[in-house]
């Protein structure tokens, strides 16, 4: 498998997973909207179409991670120059940092709860070369939950999704 690219940090969030469970505002509105044949008179309808904008809405400005990995590149607001990377090992650095700063929860039996960061880290060595986009989501000690990914550009399951570094 031959993929070349760079890297984009998104994250930490960190919030109560059931933020991160409520879907709607986690998927990218649909290309084409909504259809043209809902009954604006509807109120039933009405209500899903507000949601669906509420949702869209939600998406396009909010910082909770997308459904999908790949989707945070449709997010503009939330890429940044300095979390872009062609380096894997400043990238993997950046995943380590992160980490490091939030902690996993860990039992009180002693337990595993979470693979160790050396799996983590050996695992994202692996697949980021490769194209595989890496999320790490896993609760804290304070019971929060938080996610950070690192998102392939040109992305190999959305490359219909342009660089959102580049200009329109």
């Amino acid at each position: 498998m031959s993929w070349s690219g760079h890297w984009h940090g998104y994250g930490p969030w960190i919030g109560p997973s059931a933020v991160y469970g409520k879907e709607g505002g986690r998927r990218p509105p649909h290309p084409n909207g909504l259809p043209s044949v809902l009954d604006s008179e509807d109120k039933r309808q009405q209500a899903v179409l507000d949601r669906y904008r509420e949702a869209a809405a939600e998406f396009q400005t909010g910082n909770v991670p997308p459904t999908m990995t790949g989707y945070w590149l449709m997010k503009k607001n939330q890429v940044s120059a300095d979390r872009t990377w062609a380096d894997l090992g400043v990238t993997l650095a950046w995943l380590m940092k992160q980490y490091e700063a939030n902690t996993p929860f860990e039992r009180s039996d002693g337990l595993e709860t979470y693979s160790g960061l050396d799996t983590k880290l050996e695992y994202a060595t692996d697949v980021l070369p490769r194209g595989v986009d890496v999320s790490w989501v896993y609760y804290t000690p304070s019971k929060s939950l938080i996610s950070f990914s690192v998102v392939c550009c040109p992305n190999r399951f959305h490359p219909q999704i342009r660089c959102p570094l580049q200009s329109s």
